[in-house]
């Protein structure tokens, strides 16, 4: 996985920066109800698709959340006195506390079903009822557009998906949520083109081929062969799933 404190200061222009956050917000908003509460931002990162949240939504108090500490300052930059450190596994706050908790690009980023299942089932502990969870899932399988760098790649080593889509409509589930609608939105910024991809190898962003592999050259060769070097091939098309715990009776 790669070091989110390192990433950090170039985290928003390396991922599509303000079009792609604005596109993820919009998604996430069209899946949260309208009204007065609080809103929770699981690993928010940056802060650059929490403060669109908080800026829609002003009559939302919105809090962010993030392990990384150099991402968390950067969040704390852009939204003062509303961000903390914490670990999404082991959320510091009470049961029923928010009406909303949003994860953007979090769950395929865990090392195994039980740290999903252990997300999930925080980010349902945390919500009063009829509050309202999205979460971003299959975000490997989005950035799988078609192209020729796709079959490239296809060889490549894979890490299971944790945040295959029907995996966590099953933790979901087992925690009381039910389905509340899903939506999609484009990775603005993010279409690969082989040379880019090629850094990308170079810099271990596959996670299953480290630089060091010598696997990891004989795809960069193959993508070297690949016409139009700096063409961007289309944007990847991010998933969202929203689950609502049910109101008391």
């Amino acid at each position: 996985m790669l070091d989110y404190d390192e990433e950090a200061d170039a985290y928003d222009a390396s991922r599509g920066g303000e079009p792609r956050a604005e596109a993820a917000a919009g998604a996430v908003l069209g899946l949260i109800p309208d009204r007065p509460g609080r809103l929770l931002d699981i690993a928010c990162g940056t802060g650059i698709v929490t403060r669109r949240l908080a800026a829609a939504r002003p009559a939302l108090r919105v809090t962010g959340a993030d392990l990384a500490a150099a991402m968390a300052r950067r969040a704390a930059h852009r939204l003062p006195g509303t961000i903390l450190r914490a670990d999404c596994r082991r959320l510091p706050f009470a049961d029923a506390t928010f009406d909303a908790v949003t994860g953007v690009w979090l769950l395929h980023l865990l090392s195994s079903p039980a740290d999903v299942r252990a997300v999930v089932a925080e980010c349902a502990r945390v919500l009063r009822p009829g509050g309202v969870y999205v979460t971003t899932v299959d975000k490997a399988e989005a950035h799988d557009v078609g192209s020729d760098i796709d079959a490239v790649l296809v060889p490549r080593p894979r890490r299971p998906a944790q945040d295959a889509a029907d995996a966590v409509t099953g933790y979901a589930a087992a925690e009381g949520l039910v389905p509340a609608g899903r939506a999609d939105f484009p990775g603005l910024g993010q279409g690969r083109s082989p040379r880019t991809t090629v850094t990308d190898l170079r810099r271990g962003w596959f996670t299953l081929l480290p630089p060091d592999d010598p696997r990891t050259e004989e795809f960069a060769a193959r993508l070297a062969r690949l016409p139009d070097q700096d063409r961007r091939r289309p944007d990847p098309v991010f998933s969202l799933r929203a689950f609502r715990k049910p109101a008391v009776t």
